[in-house]
């Protein structure tokens, strides 16, 4: 490792990516500054409430009733939500072949919007909406126009934005709502395109993602605390292939002990100044 600690933090940066082609993998924090709020503070420690868990989703009409009344108010944060100088930066090295490609834990699709092509979507997308009886897929979008149709009694209710589109809102609100239908099979179980608390990540995504980092000369971790396993695994991966791990991260990390460096500058500033320099 270089005897970096006198040097900027891009200069350090650099010092370690020098000659290297870094994977990105990218976490909430690298979409805080676009509005969208994160899981968990900087110790690492989720914030609020426990989120759903998968399987009471499938076990429990109720469940899902609350889901969507709570993703109903919360989506149109997400769908206005735009990239930032970050993704804007990661998008860049990707079209100059400074990096060899991008992860995502996110579910905003901000990096599409920036511009970056390939983005492997560890956790899927708010943008879809699968549906568990046809398997067939819409566009949320779509879903949210039906749900706002069924249920006018929230137009114009104000609710605390929560991580991933969700809402903290009132229970009274919820045991009214109309759960939309799918609009393929007119089944009554659809589901958000991600993977929720106690799903596993689709084995062909895992794959992917494991393809990619045996391609890449090291990774880069962006915005993460990595205390998904989904995530952390990844980083025990290339640090058994004995390649470099790098984080820009404010706060704890899951990999702490596994870092070659890790810099706790705003990813939305560093970025940007690390594509100019390499493109």
């Amino acid at each position: 490792m270089p005897d970096d600690l006198h040097l900027e933090p891009l200069d350090r940066l650099l010092a370690h990516m020098s000659g290297r082609r870094f994977l990105v993998l990218t976490g909430a924090g690298i979409s805080t500054p676009s509005g969208i709020p994160d899981y968990r503070d900087s110790e690492g420690v989720r914030r609020g409430r426990q989120p759903m868990m998968y399987q009471e989703f499938l076990a429990q009409a109720d469940a899902r009733r609350r889901y969507w009344a709570r993703a109903m108010l919360g989506w149109p944060r997400v769908r206005q939500a735009r990239p930032n100088a970050a993704h804007e930066a990661l998008a860049q090295l990707q079209a100059q072949q400074r990096i060899t490609g991008l992860i995502t834990q996110n579910v905003d699709t901000l990096h599409d919007q920036a511009g970056s092509h390939d983005v492997i979507e560890l956790h899927g997308s708010l943008h879809r909406v699968l549906c568990l009886d046809c398997n067939q897929r819409s566009e949320r979008q779509q879903i949210q126009q039906l749900m706002e149709a069924q249920n006018p009694y929230l137009a114009g209710v104000d609710a605390v934005q929560a991580p991933d589109g969700d809402t903290l809102l009132d229970p009274a609100f919820e045991a009214r709502f109309q759960v939309p239908y799918c609009p393929h099979c007119n089944g009554n179980r659809l589901k958000p395109d991600v993977v929720f608390f106690g799903e596993n990540v689709a084995p062909q995504t895992a794959a992917r993602a494991s393809q990619a980092v045996e391609a890449a000369d090291g990774l880069l971790v962006v915005g993460s605390s990595l205390m998904a396993y989904s995530a952390f695994r990844l980083c025990r991966s290339i640090k058994d292939q004995g390649k470099p791990l790098l984080a820009i991260n404010r706060g704890k990390t899951r990999a702490d002990e596994l870092l070659d460096l890790k810099l706790e500058e705003p990813c939305e500033a560093l970025l940007p100044l690390l594509a100019r320099t390499l493109t």
